[in-house]
């Protein structure tokens, strides 16, 4: 897999580039600002851009959806109950950050269990609520991308509109701590971890 981590925004969002090494079919997941510096990165590498996926339609996630998909024809994916975060203001807490812009709708919607294909890459989504009610986490070969469900060392905030953390923490346990120990997160924030890690170390287990 190409794998390339971008930090964007004000928030230091993770954006990251992935593509299958053979075909450089890829996808952008969290492109929450920067579109341009996204794009460059994507050309740098060689990556054709096919999706935009989002693991959840929080704007620090989603702000340079609009950017990325008119350079590059990309579809944006998100889950069902996410989709309507990308273009209301005050649930994708633009109003709250006092941002402009926000997102276009999602062009695919996404449920529990579906797979993205990029050229060989398979990505499973993994519906994961509690952030929001639509949050998921993407698990490829050796890898996931766990949005802001799962940090290393924490979780994902369930204050904002739509956030439950009990279904944050059952996301977690029932989704993710029986995944393979050796898994390395990817999360929406900060440094990567391992699920074997979190499950022994993160402090709301």
């Amino acid at each position: 897999m190409i794998l390339e981590t971008l930090v964007v925004g004000p928030l230091a969002t993770n954006c990251y580039l992935i593509a299958c090494p053979q075909t450089k079919e890829g996808a952008v997941i969290d492109p929450g600002a920067e579109g341009k510096r996204i794009l460059a990165s994507a050309v740098r590498a060689g990556i054709k851009i096919r999706y935009i996926i989002n693991t959840h339609g929080h704007i620090d996630h989603c702000g340079a959806n609009g950017e990325i998909k008119e350079a590059t024809g990309a579809e944006i994916l998100i889950h069902r109950a996410d989709a309507p975060y990308l273009t209301d203001a005050s649930k994708n807490l633009l109003l709250f950050t006092g941002g402009q812009g926000g997102s276009p709708p999602a062009d695919r919607t996404l449920e529990d269990g579906d797979t993205i294909q990029l050229g060989k890459l398979t990505l499973e989504v993994i519906h994961t609520p509690g952030h929001t009610p639509g949050g998921i986490c993407l698990k490829g070969e050796g890898v996931i991308f766990t949005g802001d469900t799962l940090f290393a060392g924490s979780i994902g905030r369930t204050d904002f509109p739509g956030g439950s953390f009990k279904q944050l923490i059952d996301s977690v346990k029932e989704k993710l701590f029986c995944l393979p120990e050796d898994l390395v997160i990817y999360p929406g924030h900060g440094p990567s971890s391992t699920i074997g890690a979190e499950k022994m170390d993160n402090p709301f287990f």
